[in-house]
C-alpha cells in the first residue's frame, strides 16, 4: 500500500510527467498548476535595476540602503554530465524539523530532482531559530567549502519567518536578502528562493504577508525565481491541519512538507536547474 502523504498527498509510487516534477494534486485539494506560479512568480532580469526605495519606511530604518544590483558573473551550464553542488540554507523549516520521516521539504525535492546528466550533491545547511541575519553570517563560511571542486554552485535560500517572530524591521529583512542574493550572484552562483509559509495566527500571517510580497520584490528586481508559498498554503486545509496536529502547532509534518515540495517542483525548479 503507498503513502499517500509521504509527499503531500501525491501516491510514492506514481508516475511521473519528467523529472522533478511530480503528478498533480487529486481533487481533494487545492489546484497548484505548473503553469500558474501565482502572485510572486519571478520576473524576468531587469535591464537595469532601480535602488529600492522602498525598503527606508517600511517597517521601520536600517543603516544602509538596498544595494543597487549590478552582477559582475553569470552562472553557466556545461554540456554533458553536470558537478553541481545545491546547498540549501535556511531554519527549522528547510532543517524539516517535525517531519517523522526525517525529509523534510528539502529531501523530497532533492529525491525528485535525479538526473543522468546531473551529478548532485546536496547539503541542508538548515538551522532552527535563524533569522536572515543569521543567515548572512553564516552562509559564506560554510556554502563555499562544501562547493570546493565542484563546477557549478546553486544555492537554495528559505529563511524570513524568524524575522517576523523576532520583530526584525522589513528594511532591515529585505537588505539582508538582497545582499546574500547579490554576493551569491556577483560570485557565479545560482540562486532559487523558496517563500515563506502560513502559521495558525491571523495576525502572525499578516505579518509574513507582508515579508513574502518584500522578499518576492527583491528577487523580482534581481530576475531570481521566488516560489510563493504563503498565498498557495494559507487556504489548504491539509496544510492548516497538519500545522494543527502537530505537537508545537507551528511546523507541519510529512504532510505539509510534501505540500511545500510539491510548490517548489512546480514553479520553476526545472527550469532554474536547465533540466528538460
Amino acid at each position: 500500500m503507498s503513502d499517500r502523504t509521504d509527499t503531500g498527498g501525491i501516491p510514492a509510487d506514481a508516475p511521473r510527467e519528467s523529472i522533478g516534477v511530480g503528478p498533480a494534486y487529486p481533487s481533494s485539494h487545492t489546484q497548484f498548476t505548473s503553469d500558474a506560479p501565482g502572485r510572486y512568480a519571478a520576473a524576468p532580469a531587469p535591464e537595469a535595476a532601480a535602488p529600492d526605495a522602498s525598503a527606508e519606511g517600511s517597517g521601520g530604518s536600517t543603516t544602509a540602503d538596498e544595494p543597487y544590483y549590478a552582477p559582475s558573473a553569470e552562472q553557466t551550464v556545461a554540456d554533458g554530465v553536470r558537478d553541481v553542488g545545491m546547498i540549501f540554507v535556511g531554519a527549522s523549516l528547510t532543517a524539516g524539523y517535525g517531519d517523522p520521516k526525517g525529509l523534510g521539504w528539502v529531501g523530497r525535492v532533492v529525491a525528485r530532482t535525479q538526473h543522468p546528466d546531473l551529478d548532485l550533491t546536496a547539503y541542508n545547511l538548515g538551522v532552527r531559530g535563524n533569522t536572515s541575519g543569521d543567515v548572512v553570517a553564516r552562509w559564506g563560511a560554510e556554502c563555499h567549502p562544501r562547493w570546493k571542486g565542484r563546477t557549478e554552485r546553486r544555492l537554495v535560500l528559505n529563511v524570513g519567518i524568524n524575522d517576523v517572530v523576532t520583530g526584525m524591521t522589513m528594511a532591515r529583512s529585505r537588505l539582508n536578502l538582497a545582499n546574500v542574493l547579490d554576493e551569491a550572484t556577483n560570485a557565479g552562483i545560482g540562486v532559487f528562493v523558496v517563500g515563506l509559509t502560513p502559521t495558525l495566527d491571523d495576525d502572525l500571517n499578516r505579518r509574513i504577508e507582508a515579508l513574502a510580497e518584500a522578499q518576492a520584490d527583491v528577487c523580482s528586481r534581481r530576475g531570481i525565481t521566488y516560489v510563493d508559498c504563503f498565498r498557495p498554503l494559507v487556504t489548504h486545509d491539509q496544510w492548516m491541519a497538519d500545522l494543527a496536529a502537530s505537537p508545537d502547532r507551528a511546523h507541519p509534518g510529512q504532510a505539509g512538507y510534501g505540500l511545500i515540495a510539491w510548490l517548489v517542483l512546480h514553479n520553476g525548479w526545472n527550469d532554474w536547474l536547465s533540466l528538460s
